[in-house]
């Protein structure tokens, strides 16, 4: 963990929950947008939402985990309410114009209310394994471990409560494929790409934080 200046920390802290937010909202929008892979259901959503991991585990190593706690908890509201609000006007991918939002849609207000536990619960765990493991040697078993149980946590508490029983019968009949196979698109492309990109950005922000804390010692 390193002591940023007090400007440095909160400019990177509102630079997080605005990533943090802005993913949010293009998951649940992108959830809703099914594909078929090789034969197996899954959604779009599965090749966003893990960036946040990414964000996260940054956040822990370079500023530590009360701030990684902050982001979430000024993420979780503003998340819920523009996922909502964005759902319901580009339902189903087409924009549904505006007068959508007149009438409450109940299957969209769910999807957000799953991304709002599930982000939660997901990141939480997320933060504290990392934080367990970050001082291991090997830079990568902390990424990787927190990813595989944050992820597991988040895509299981997500698909159950916004798809269980649901009102979309193509979703109510399939979603436990498609957390399944969205859990193994998130582990694939976040071993094979977040964590290898985790080290590279760790990498050169330890390159970078030094020189900052000369620059605003000078001044």
């Amino acid at each position: 963990m390193f002591e940023l200046p007090a400007t440095a920390q909160r400019n990177a802290l509102v630079a997080l929950i605005a990533f943090h937010i802005t993913l949010i909202i293009a998951s649940n929008y992108l959830v809703q947008l099914p594909i078929t892979l090789w034969g197996w259901h899954t959604t779009w959503g599965a090749f966003s939402f893990p960036f946040i991991f990414l964000a996260t585990d940054l956040t822990v190593r370079l500023i530590g985990k009360p701030a990684a706690r902050i982001v979430i908890a000024r993420v979780m509201l503003p998340a819920l309410v523009a996922s909502y609000i964005v759902s319901v006007l580009f339902h189903d991918g087409a924009f549904a114009g505006w007068e959508s939002l007149a009438t409450f849609n109940a299957f969209v207000f769910r999807i957000s209310l799953a991304s709002f536990m599930a982000y939660v619960l997901g990141q939480l765990l997320d933060i504290q394994v990392f934080d367990r493991l970050r001082q291991w040697p090997q830079w990568w078993i902390a990424p990787a471990a927190s990813g595989i149980v944050g992820q597991a946590a988040d895509t299981l508490m997500f698909f159950s409560v916004a798809f269980w029983r649901s009102s979309n019968p193509f979703m109510a009949a399939n979603w436990m494929e498609i957390a399944l196979v969205d859990y193994v698109i998130k582990l694939l492309v976040s071993l094979a790409v977040f964590v290898p990109l985790y080290g590279a950005l760790l990498k050169t922000l330890l390159k970078l934080l030094p020189r900052q804390r000369l620059v605003a010692a000078a001044r």
